[in-house]
């Protein structure tokens, strides 16, 4: 394990795999780089380059600096990027998606992104609570750290609600998602403006080649986001992958990142 430090003070943690150009791996909720999926991924993708896997603030072995804002998750992608070399490309998965999409427009040096369903909310259905993000503070204010995980995936990410069960009887797991709870607010305020059906025209800037992935078997919501967005930036396309879901395998994920990592530039739909 490695610290950076990013540009508030706050020690960033990240385990570094691998040989070949640099890759930034940018977790989404409930996640952390010790995640069984993300050491998985890095694993495959170190075959062919340098993964950079990293605690996102408030997870793992990384600092939780207040007060939380959308910015200094940004500086803190930004300060991976430098012990990285300078430049890398990034993979995000759900709310890691939006994150690396607001590192490019911000001006962070992604050489490139690999988006797998980014969590917006582009058409009519499955609006969350007008007061999801406010209602998540009050519960983690509250310590009521299983309700915040119960109300994000219900509300937020449409679970149905006979999942909650099934997971409180998982210990483990449990476990896992109530320890990363406190963070919940902050993917909630990645999304903020994006979760409604707004047009996502504030991300045309971001010029960098772009491959946005979807689940074959997701939430019609995440398909029609991820093909919304690759239509908005101008250097990107969609993919869908037959037969996953949100909880995309990693042997089937890892194959098609890594071929967009090294495939030529698209060009511009504009």
């Amino acid at each position: 394990m490695d610290h950076v430090t990013s540009a508030d003070g706050t020690r960033i943690a990240y385990d570094k795999q691998g040989r070949g150009p640099a890759v930034v791996l940018v977790a989404g909720a409930f996640s952390y780089r010790r995640f069984p999926g993300l050491i998985e991924l890095s694993a495959l993708l170190a075959e062919r380059f340098t993964v950079y896997n990293y605690d996102r603030r408030g997870r793992g072995d990384s600092g939780d600096t207040q007060p939380y804002d959308v910015q200094r998750e940004v500086e803190d992608l930004a300060a991976v990027v430098r012990a990285a070399g300078g430049e890398a490309a990034a993979w995000g998965l759900s709310s890691g998606a939006v994150l690396a999409l607001r590192a490019a427009k911000a001006g962070v040096p992604l050489a490139r992104l690999a988006l797998y369903e980014p969590p917006f909310v582009t058409t009519s259905a499955g609006y969350p609570p007008h007061d999801f993000a406010e209602h998540l503070e009050t519960l983690i204010a509250q310590g009521k750290r299983g309700e915040a995980v119960k109300y994000f995936m219900t509300k937020g990410m449409g679970a149905p609600g006979f999942v909650i069960p099934m997971m409180r009887i998982m210990p483990g797991v449990w476990k896992r998602l109530t320890s990363v709870a406190h963070t919940l607010p902050y993917d909630a305020a990645l999304l903020e403006g994006h979760l409604n059906g707004e047009a996502l025209t504030d991300f045309t800037t971001v010029g960098r080649p772009t491959l946005v992935l979807s689940g074959g078997k997701s939430a019609k919501s995440l398909q029609h986001a991820a093909k919304d967005l690759a239509d908005a930036l101008p250097q990107a396309r969609h993919r869908t992958l037959d037969g996953q879901n949100h909880n995309v395998s990693m042997k089937v994920l890892a194959p098609v990142v890594a071929e967009f990592l090294r495939s030529p530039a698209p060009a511009s739909h504009r």
